[in-house]
């Protein structure tokens, strides 16, 4: 039941970082708006098929006002879920551990770091996130345990669907960089020019073949002891 709940967590915070994009413009959508439209491939080693594509991050460059939101993170079976989480700066992001054992929630990035102390078992804590970009997010007991927010500055941004495809509405007309982003790949982009009609087809490819996971320091800046990763909680 509890993995249940996890999930059921995970996608509603996945569905309402693209509502953030999809309410974009004023109600009924801006005048003359368009929308951005294309697909993310993810190229994989062996040529294998791409399993984590909704994970990605889809977004303009472009600095806009947006509402703050607030967003749910399970942390189950020393998994956060949903892995990726997108909100506009400002926005608090909430972690709900739902394990039978203490996790302590951490992060050394700089627009954003953060610590959350040592907390059991139906316990939450939460963080404000206000500085815009990739914030990094772990656990300084479990070493394996690992989260990306995604903060941003502006309100034209999504999460593509598991095949890939994604959509972003009530862009107004213009000249924008298109960017996507996912954990396993260096990060891509594209000059995209918005019409009326908006923009369509618009093809970004991702590479994955050369990533490999690179253990992080815990929240002092050392290694995990040496026995981390087979501990019994």
């Amino acid at each position: 039941m509890t993995r249940w709940v996890a999930l059921l967590v995970g996608m509603s915070c996945v569905a309402m970082a693209r509502r953030g994009a999809a309410q974009g413009g004023v109600a009924g959508g801006k005048t003359g708006a368009g929308r951005v439209t294309g697909r993310v491939t993810l190229l994989e080693k062996d040529g294998r098929p791409s399993r984590d594509l909704g994970a990605a991050v889809v977004y303009l460059e472009a600095t806009t006002p947006v509402a703050r939101a607030v967003a749910d993170v399970a942390i189950n079976d020393k998994e956060f879920v949903p892995r990726v989480v997108v909100v506009p700066a400002g926005s608090t992001v909430r972690f709900l551990n739902h394990d039978p054992f203490d996790h302590n929630v951490f992060s050394a990035s700089d627009a954003n770091a953060f610590d959350l102390g040592t907390y059991g078992r139906g316990e939450t804590r939460a963080w404000t996130f206000a500085g815009p970009g990739l914030t990094r997010v772990f656990c300084n007991i479990h070493p394996r345990m690992v989260m990306f927010v995604q903060v941003m500055s502006g309100r034209y941004f999504t999460q593509p669907a598991a095949d890939g495809s994604f959509e972003i509405d009530d862009v107004p007309p213009g000249r924008y960089v298109l960017h996507v982003w996912h954990e396993r790949s260096p990060q891509a982009a594209r000059d995209v020019e918005v019409t009326a009609a908006g923009a369509a087809g618009i093809d970004l490819q991702l590479d994955a073949r050369g990533f490999h996971w690179v253990p992080h320091k815990n929240k002092y800046g050392k290694d995990y002891p040496t026995n981390a990763g087979r501990e019994r909680y």
